[in-house]
Protein backbone atom coordinates (compact mmCIF):
# COMPACT_ATOMS: atom_id res chain seq x y z
CA UNK A 1 0.00 0.00 0.00
CA UNK A 2 1.64 3.60 -1.31
CA UNK A 3 0.71 6.33 0.97
CA UNK A 4 0.54 10.04 -0.57
CA UNK A 5 1.29 12.67 2.24
CA UNK A 6 -0.68 16.04 1.66
CA UNK A 7 0.71 19.38 3.39
CA UNK A 8 -2.96 20.92 2.24
CA UNK A 9 -6.59 19.93 3.75
CA UNK A 10 -6.95 18.01 0.32
CA UNK A 11 -6.01 16.59 -2.78
CA UNK A 12 -7.82 15.61 -5.95
CA UNK A 13 -7.87 12.93 -7.07
CA UNK A 14 -6.08 13.85 -10.73
CA UNK A 15 -3.47 15.55 -8.72
CA UNK A 16 -2.96 12.17 -6.38
CA UNK A 17 -3.06 10.19 -9.30
CA UNK A 18 -0.29 12.11 -10.75
CA UNK A 19 1.52 11.92 -6.95
CA UNK A 20 1.30 8.69 -6.69
CA UNK A 21 2.96 7.71 -10.06
CA UNK A 22 -0.22 6.31 -11.72
CA UNK A 23 -0.39 8.61 -14.22
CA UNK A 24 2.54 10.64 -16.38
CA UNK A 25 0.68 14.40 -15.86
CA UNK A 26 -2.22 15.73 -14.81
CA UNK A 27 -3.17 15.77 -18.20
CA UNK A 28 -3.85 12.20 -18.31
CA UNK A 29 -6.34 11.67 -15.71
CA UNK A 30 -8.90 12.44 -17.69
CA UNK A 31 -8.06 9.62 -20.33
CA UNK A 32 -7.03 7.53 -17.25
CA UNK A 33 -10.29 7.97 -15.21
CA UNK A 34 -12.62 7.22 -18.43
CA UNK A 35 -10.94 3.55 -18.95
CA UNK A 36 -10.35 2.38 -15.50
CA UNK A 37 -12.79 2.16 -12.39
CA UNK A 38 -11.01 3.84 -9.32
CA UNK A 39 -12.97 3.05 -5.75
CA UNK A 40 -12.25 5.63 -3.19
CA UNK A 41 -13.39 4.23 0.51
CA UNK A 42 -14.78 1.39 -1.37
CA UNK A 43 -17.02 3.30 -3.97
CA UNK A 44 -16.37 3.80 -7.14
CA UNK A 45 -15.51 7.55 -8.22
CA UNK A 46 -14.29 8.42 -12.07
CA UNK A 47 -14.34 12.52 -10.93
CA UNK A 48 -10.81 13.89 -11.33
CA UNK A 49 -12.05 17.10 -8.86
CA UNK A 50 -13.15 14.91 -6.33
CA UNK A 51 -11.42 15.84 -3.52
CA UNK A 52 -9.42 13.46 -1.06
CA UNK A 53 -9.00 13.84 2.50
CA UNK A 54 -6.66 12.56 5.17
CA UNK A 55 -7.95 8.82 6.21
CA UNK A 56 -9.25 8.19 2.31
CA UNK A 57 -8.55 4.85 0.92
CA UNK A 58 -8.13 4.17 -2.80
CA UNK A 59 -8.26 0.84 -5.14
CA UNK A 60 -6.54 1.36 -8.43
CA UNK A 61 -7.88 -1.72 -10.87
CA UNK A 62 -4.42 -3.28 -10.66
CA UNK A 63 -4.85 -4.25 -7.34
CA UNK A 64 -2.91 -1.31 -5.88
CA UNK A 65 -3.94 0.72 -2.79
CA UNK A 66 -3.23 4.02 -1.67
CA UNK A 67 -4.09 5.96 1.31
CA UNK A 68 -3.97 10.05 1.52
CA UNK A 69 -1.95 11.06 5.01
CA UNK A 70 -1.42 14.54 6.23
CA UNK A 71 2.18 15.85 6.64
CA UNK A 72 0.87 17.44 9.97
Amino acid sequence: MAIVTINTPYITLGQLLKEAGVIDSGGAAKAYLAVNTVRINGAPDSRRGRKLVPGDKLALPDGAAITVASAQ
